[in-house]
């Protein structure tokens, strides 16, 4: 920093005594100290300030990194939302039409049904073939299937089993 060599500062410790005297050079190397300490501490805390500055600056930075970021996420969810959205609108609407499509169809059986059964007395209508709820529809009688044996593993563990009664030695001794 200053290009002072040892010679130099011990000829202005000797220029010091000559000029202060013993008697008032140790209360001004100790004011000069003292002076010197404060200066340190002085600048040791510009030094934090403008580190503690420069902290700030990068964390409000990264902070408007991630509030950007976080925007661009909104917008892309709420753009997905809205695409899954009108999916099932569409799908709801596709479904709506099938089912009025199917109606009409079955309307259309039902109505030629009719005029038929109206023409030819022998053929009865759809409603009248179909069961009702009054009428108990019967079921083919099905015949009863035995479980398959069942194969019993003396090395396997059975977890549903009854467990094997243990006596203990006092239920033998008694």
């Amino acid at each position: 920093m200053f290009d002072i060599s040892f010679g130099e500062i011990l000829l202005i410790c000797v220029v010091a005594l000559v000029v202060l005297g013993p008697e008032r050079l140790p209360a001004v190397a100790r004011t000069l100290g003292a002076l010197v300490a404060r200066a340190q501490r002085f600048v040791a805390s510009v030094k934090a300030d403008i580190g503690q500055h420069t902290e700030l600056a990068s964390l409000a930075a990264l902070k408007q990194e991630v509030q950007q970021t976080a925007a661009a996420l909104q917008q892309q969810l709420t753009a997905e939302v809205d695409q899954v959205q009108q999916t099932v609108q569409q799908a709801q609407r596709e479904t709506s039409e099938a089912i009025e499509a199917a109606r009409a169809s079955v309307d259309a059986e039902v109505a030629a049904l009719t005029a038929d059964a109206s023409v030819s007395p022998e053929v009865k209508p759809a409603a009248a073939v179909t069961p009702t709820a009054a009428e108990p529809v019967a079921e083919p009688a099905a015949e009863p299937v035995s479980p398959p044996a069942a194969v019993i593993d003396e090395n396997q563990l059975d977890l549903f089993a009854d467990p094997p009664s243990v006596s203990t030695p006092r239920e033998s001794t008694q």
